[in-house]
C-alpha cells in the first residue's frame, strides 16, 4: 500500500479543513475593487453635459426598508442612523464615486447611477434630500441620499459623479461643502429643484409654488427655465435660450437669505398655451423641466 497515494482518513480530513479555511480567508480578505471589477474608481470615459441634468426634486417618501438599520458597523466603527433629517446641517469635505460602483446596489436597494443626482451619507435617513453648497465657489445642488458612506476619514458626503461635476469638485476629487437637509413638505420653492404644483387647466405644465394664477389675477406670466446662485451660470443658460425663441429672455435676481438667486425667465407671456409651445421648442436643448411663474 502506497501511503503517498492513499493518505489516512485523518490526513484527508485535515487537508479538507485547511482548504476550506483558505477559501474562507480569501473571501473575507477580498478587496472592494475585486468585487466591483475595477482597481480604481474613475470618471466615465464619455463626458456628460452636466448643465442638462436637473437637481433632484424633493418629495415625501417612505423610509427604505433596507437602508435604515438602527445601527451598523463598518471597519470596526458603529454608526447610528438618524430618526429624522429635520434641521440637519453639516460642514466638511465632500468626495464622489463613479465607474467602480455604477450599476451596483446601493444601501437603499436601488442601483447606483453615476449620472443621477444622488449621494451617500453615513447617518441620514434613506431616502433624504439635501442641499450641498460648495464653500469655495458658491455653487449649490440638491441631491437625494440613497446610499451609505463615505467611510474614508474626514469626509462627510459622497456625491454621484454628475452631482460632483455640477458642484465643481470632480477635477480635484474633493471639496469643502455645507450639507443642509431639505424638508420636502416645507420647501421654499425658490430653486429649480423645488416641489411644484400643476395647473388645473394643464396638469402637464408645472407651476411654481405659491404662484397659482388665481392667487394674483393681475400678475404677469413667465416661463422660468432655471435658477442659479451663480450669475455666470444663469447667463450661459440665457444665451442658449435666446437662440431658440423670439420672446424676451431675462435674468431676475431675488435675494434669499444670505445669497442671491438668479432666475432665467421667458416672458411675459400671453397664455399657458404659449408657454407649452415654448417648452416644446426648448426640449431639444435639454431644457425639459421649466415651470410657470406669475408675478
Amino acid at each position: 500500500m502506497d501511503c503517498h497515494l492513499h493518505p489516512p482518513a485523518k490526513q484527508i480530513q485535515r487537508l479538507l479543513l485547511l482548504a476550506c479555511a483558505t477559501i474562507l480567508l480569501s473571501a473575507c480578505g477580498e478587496l472592494p475593487h475585486q468585487r466591483y471589477g475595477f482597481a480604481k474608481d474613475s470618471a466615465p470615459s464619455k463626458d456628460i453635459d452636466h448643465t442638462r441634468v436637473a437637481d433632484a426634486v424633493p418629495k415625501a417618501e417612505p423610509r427604505s426598508k433596507y437602508g435604515n438599520p438602527k445601527t451598523y458597523i463598518v471597519a470596526g466603527k458603529r454608526y447610528t442612523v438618524r430618526k429624522t433629517a429635520k434641521g440637519f446641517v453639516q460642514a466638511g469635505i465632500a468626495s464622489w464615486y463613479g465607474t467602480k460602483f455604477h450599476g451596483h446596489r446601493t444601501s437603499s436597494g436601488e442601483a447606483y447611477d453615476m449620472y443621477a443626482m444622488t449621494a451617500a451619507h453615513k447617518t441620514l435617513p434613506i431616502p433624504s434630500y439635501v442641499e450641498v453648497r460648495n464653500l469655495d465657489n458658491g455653487h449649490k445642488i440638491v441631491v437625494r441620499v440613497n446610499d451609505r458612506g463615505p467611510f474614508a476619514p474626514g469626509r462627510i458626503i459622497d456625491l454621484s459623479y454628475v452631482a460632483a461635476k455640477k458642484l465643481g469638485i470632480t477635477a480635484k476629487g474633493t471639496g469643502r461643502v455645507e450639507v443642509r437637509a431639505i424638508d420636502p413638505t416645507h420647501s421654499s420653492g425658490q430653486t429649480s429643484a423645488s416641489p411644484v404644483k400643476r395647473t388645473a387647466k394643464n396638469p402637464a405644465l408645472p407651476l411654481a409654488e405659491n404662484n397659482h394664477p388665481g392667487n394674483d389675477p393681475s400678475g404677469q406670466l413667465y416661463l422660468q427655465v432655471g435658477a442659479f446662485t451663480n450669475r455666470d451660470n444663469a447667463s450661459l443658460l440665457l444665451n442658449r435660450v435666446v437662440d431658440a425663441t423670439q420672446h424676451k429672455v431675462s435674468i431676475d435676481r431675488k435675494a434669499t437669505g444670505s445669497y442671491n438667486v438668479y432666475r432665467v425667465r421667458i416672458g411675459p407671456l400671453r397664455s399657458e398655451d404659449e408657454a407649452l409651445k415654448l417648452r416644446a421648442r426648448l426640449s431639444p436643448l435639454g431644457i425639459d423641466s421649466p415651470h410657470l411663474v406669475v408675478e
